[in-house]
């Protein structure tokens, strides 16, 4: 699979551009959700419009953190890939960008197996157990650590109203952590009831959707197939690699 290489200077342009955006919106809505938005009748009602667009630019945050890990969002600045990655992962819920990055190339290296930290193999169609060891996995007890005292300071210091952090904190973080593992991970690499039906042994499928629908539910990353086949692809640029993957299997000849 081949699509038309780009500059670098281009890739981190465009990559470092959408990144501004995509951080700079989830905290600019953090901000106002938390302290900010009344809940009083009728501005209320825009509450469910801003839980979910954090839950989405959240998850945005992890693919940029992603692309940080494969070099992508700025070719040739490691420096500055590893930078925005800890900044995306730590705003998000103090998670450490530096094991995440070893874990994720250790899935790279051995996909929907037993040595795949992102894989449940003795439960690899189970939703619950997989999430949760998904999860675990990553939040520990220096993460609890961290948000618990964030969250002391939110309470305690700065006075926040308890609800505008349950609703505008708490369940965006949920909901986009769902999202990331549903259409990042379990769906992508899950096995069917019948066993496993991959085509190679990356052992990642592509979930068929509109482009838009792509991007609402994971940032394209539901394009998972084309990912593993060039991990270092950003994000903005897999719907281009779906296209040229299927132009290429309807060009193949015929054995």
């Amino acid at each position: 699979m081949n699509i038309p290489p780009i500059s670098r200077a281009r890739q981190t342009t465009i990559g470092l551009g959408l990144a501004f955006v995509i951080v700079g919106s989830w905290a600019a809505l953090h901000v106002w959700g938390v302290f900010f938005q009344p809940l009083g009748w009728p501005a209320v009602m825009v509450a469910p419009i801003l839980i979910l667009t954090q839950s989405w630019l959240g998850a945005g945050m992890f693919i940029v953190a992603h692309d940080s890990m494969h070099g992508s969002l700025a070719p040739g600045r490691p420096r500055v890939n590893a930078v925005i990655g800890q900044i995306c992962v730590g705003a998000y819920a103090a998670f450490s960008y530096r094991r995440l990055n070893i874990c994720h190339h250790q899935h790279h290296r051995s996909p929907g197996s037993a040595d795949d930290p992102d894989f449940h193999a003795e439960r690899p169609e189970a939703f619950g157990p997989w999430f949760f060891r998904f999860f675990t996995r990553y939040f520990g007890w220096r993460e609890f650590a961290i948000v618990t005292a964030v969250l002391s300071l939110y309470l305690y210091v700065i006075k926040a109203n308890p609800l505008n952090v349950a609703l505008f904190w708490g369940l965006p973080a949920i909901f986009s952590a769902l999202q990331l593992f549903v259409f990042g991970t379990w769906l992508p690499h899950r096995h069917e009831a019948s066993g496993p039906d991959f085509v190679d042994d990356h052992h990642a499928r592509t979930l068929p959707m509109p482009w838009v629908a792509s991007l609402l539910t994971c940032f394209h990353f539901g394009m998972h197939h084309e990912h593993h086949l060039s991990p270092n692809t950003p994000w903005w640029r897999l719907p281009e690699a779906r296209r040229e993957a299927l132009r290429s299997s309807t060009t193949m000849p015929a054995a």
